[in-house]
């Protein structure tokens, strides 16, 4: 009824790391949501009319598609507050049926939508009620202007939120689009950290109806404690394929809908144009999006406008995100909505071998199948290409030059561990980063303290509101999605091989390229981006293969460093950090074995319980 993804072949990979305790959740309560005023609202240019279905390039009268958000203050400013309980279960029944340990957010899987409108204030009360397990929240692709101690990375803006407290994030959304939250302690999203986070504006084409984030995302039936600790191992080969693709939180059985679960059901109107915000939620799996006899017209990558743009499939590797309008124009009925992996295990591989939700039209069935196979896609790992952001950035030819440009290379190695053998491990610029969950960069800054190990991998930016290069080159055979924190940047150029600033620079786009928070990189090949320097913080890069940022594909950008103090609260870090501190000189599962990115060098894997609980 659907299509394959193909045999699997040896290829891929990874280290993945995170875990739960064992212990059963605690009731939690709905998350709470407030709308108050902020400030007065200032017209900022002529006015247009109001957002609605005719008129979708209008917002609030005075803004629109074309009003530059990195210039020019969004309208809104109003306070949207959540409150976070995350919580551990230990025998979870998840949505295909398998029982399982997971951490949740109120209890929920996905965890609860954050809705804000443009230049709205996001609040978020995060309280961490595990037992023996950190956290933090990071808001994907949010800018965070001025606000870098709000980002949410432990090691980096902050220390983890020990067990039994309680951290407020409060910043601004200068961008509007789809989004997503998620834990970046380790890789404890994949237990279940994770949620949609959408900010309504305008949009670049006319549409009727918002149906809201559509998530989909690999699901593993493992604890990935244990997940870990296989596919760190080189004698294991690739990393352990997913068990399964859930869209929305949702997907029968990999062996059929007797073993439990159900099918997500999409429903569209006839006659209408559709608003759907496609989120890849992943740890590891990237994938091709499509829907039998539909195509896609794309108005967002990521958080940025683009040209609007007919598709009949998206590739989507981890992190990534589109804005699609779906047109139904079809007679009414059910169809597939298939996401395709590609088959020889490059970027990820599933034991559903058949990903699929149903797009159901109303007045169809809403219990039949579909019945039309559709053409069967053959996915790569090849990112999208071809869009033209509205914002338009222009970058001089002549400022990529000089110590304008940075090379970091990309690296596989394969050391040796005492007690476990040879671990995969990737590096950039020769280093594995690791950060230190008590000792984040933010609290080096506010200590005037620049004795921060080498392991940290930072790179200190100093250059005010110009703009820096970074030639990013691959030197193993396998794709790497990757996020920078704090900007959206632009991409000049991917090619395979080796790039050349000296004979290659007219291989770069430098007149409004593609711009957006995480690229598709394939293997053995270079990929330069760029962006300005007009965000000073702590900014982390990484790959968003959760297994390969574990093993240490990671960098640190410190942007502008003697203006952070000037800028943000830094001594509001300390009262948590004071609180991690005592926390870990009580934990029998501290010191850590990875440094919320990577396992530390060295340790002795099997003579000690891990930083995360291990569940037998």
């Amino acid at each position: 009824m659907l299509w394959s993804t193909g045999q699997a072949a040896a290829a891929g990979w990874a280290v993945l790391l995170a875990a739960l305790p064992l212990v059963v959740a605690s009731p939690a309560p709905s998350p709470v949501i407030h709308l108050l005023p902020r400030q007065t609202i200032i017209p900022g240019g002529k006015p247009c009319g109001q957002n609605n279905a005719t008129n979708r390039r209008c917002w609030k009268n005075n803004w629109n598609i074309s009003t530059d958000y990195d210039h020019i203050n969004p309208p809104a400013f109003n306070n949207r507050v959540y409150d976070f309980h995350i919580t551990n279960v230990t025998n979870w029944l998840g949505p295909d049926g398998v029982r399982k340990p997971a951490m949740l957010i109120n209890n929920q899987f996905p965890g609860p939508t954050i809705e804000a409108d443009w230049g709205d204030y996001v609040i978020v009360n995060v309280y961490n009620d595990m037992q023996d397990n950190g956290t933090s929240i990071h808001w994907h692709g949010i800018r965070q202007y001025g606000e870098s101690n709000q980002d949410g990375a432990n090691g980096v803006t902050e220390c983890p939120i020990p067990p039994g407290s309680m951290k407020t994030y409060d910043f601004h959304v200068t961008q509007y689009g789809t989004s997503w939250y998620h834990s970046h302690y380790s890789n404890q999203y994949g237990n279940g950290v994770v949620g949609a986070l959408i900010v309504r504006g305008p949009a670049a084409a006319n549409y009727d109806i918002d149906l809201g984030p559509y998530m989909i995302n690999d699901y593993y039936h493992e604890t990935a404690d244990r997940l870990h600790l296989r596919a760190e191992l080189l004698s294991n080969g690739p990393p352990p394929d997913s068990d399964n693709i859930l869209f929305r939180g949702k997907n029968i059985h990999p062996l059929g809908s007797s073993r439990g679960g159900s099918y997500d059901r999409l429903t569209l109107t006839p006659g209408k144009k559709h608003l759907l915000r496609l989120i890849n939620a992943s740890v590891d799996n990237s994938f091709v999006v499509s829907i039998v006899g539909h195509n896609f017209t794309v108005i967002t990558n990521d958080l940025v406008a683009v040209t609007p743009v007919v598709r009949s499939s998206l590739f989507m590797a981890v992190g990534q995100r589109y804005d699609v309008i779906i047109e139904a124009n079809q007679a009414v009925g059910n169809y597939w909505l298939n996401a395709t992996l590609e088959a020889n295990n490059n970027c990820g591989r599933s034991r559903n071998l058949y990903p699929a939700a149903i797009l159901s039209y109303q007045g169809a069935s809403t219990t039949a199948l579909p019945t039309n196979r559709g053409t069967p896609r053959v996915a790569t790992c090849n990112g999208e290409t071809g869009f033209s952001p509205i914002l338009t950035r222009t970058v001089p030819s002549t400022a990529f030059a000089g110590s304008a440009v940075g090379t970091l290379p990309i690296t596989l190695e394969f050391p040796n561990h005492p007690g476990r053998g040879q671990v995969f491990e990737w590096r950039v610029k020769n280093t594995p980063i690791n950060i230190e969950w008590d000792h984040p960069i933010l609290e080096y800054i506010l200590e005037n303290n620049t004795s921060w190990p080498g392991a940290a991998n930072l790179i200190d930016v100093p250059q005010a509101d110009q703009w820096v290069f970074w030639v990013i080159q691959n030197e193993f055979a396998l794709p790497h999605p990757i996020h920078l924190h704090g900007h959206d940047f632009l991409t000049l150029g991917i090619g395979s091989g080796t790039f050349n600033i000296n004979t290659m620079r007219s291989q770069l786009t430098f007149n409004n390229p593609i711009r957006r928070d995480v690229v598709q990189m394939p293997g053995n090949s270079w990929l330069v981006i760029g962006y300005k320097t007009d965000n000073p913080g702590v900014w982390l890069m990484h790959c968003h293969i959760g297994w390969h940022v574990a093993m240490g594909l990671g960098v640190q950008f410190l942007e502008r460093k003697d203006e952070i103090k000037r800028m943000m609260p830094l001594d509001q870090l300390v009262p948590n950090c004071d609180a991690w501190r005592r926390y870990a000189k009580t934990s029998p599962y501290l010191p850590k074995l990875d440094s919320g990115l990577r396992r530390r060098e060295g340790e002795e894997l099997e003579k000690r319980e891990p930083a995360w609980r291990r569940i037998a």
